[in-house]
């Protein structure tokens, strides 16, 4: 009988922590997401790490420009997922909304981390405000 054993190692639960209140902190969560990727073992396939970064910068935006004007975002990653929690001041959920397909306002962005995410979870807090986890299946 011929036997086949599949042995995965892990580093640790790895987090990040990026905290932003301008536009210029969506190209560094952008950037520590794809780090977060980059230093996963094993790390996840290039599909996956490029949707975290897509919905990392999504979730960045949103919480600018919908949010509160500042979010703090927490990277994390089991063996099953990895996982990016974005926290802001406004406790009103997200709404999807018609994207602006002529005047170039938006629209676009609920849709498509809805679409990325495998789940997605909206919390109270901290404080006032709200956390969006987002979850994707490694």
């Amino acid at each position: 009988m011929d036997s086949t054993t599949i042995t995965t190692t892990s580093t640790p639960p790895v987090t990040t922590v990026v905290r932003g209140d301008n536009t210029d902190s969506v190209h560094r969560a952008r950037k520590a997401a794809r780090t977060f990727t980059d230093r996963l073992a094993p790390a996840p396939d290039a599909a996956l790490a490029d949707a975290l970064v897509l919905v990392v910068s999504e979730l960045a935006t949103n919480a600018l420009r919908h949010g509160g004007g500042r979010y703090t975002l927490k990277l994390s990653a089991s063996p099953g997922t990895v996982t990016a929690a974005i926290s802001d001041p406004n406790p009103a959920p997200p709404r999807g909304r018609a994207p602006d397909l002529n005047g170039g306002s938006g629209g676009f962005g609920w849709h498509m981390i809805r679409r990325l995410t495998d789940d997605l979870i909206i919390t109270p807090g901290p404080g006032p405000g709200k956390t969006i986890h987002a979850r994707l299946t490694r």
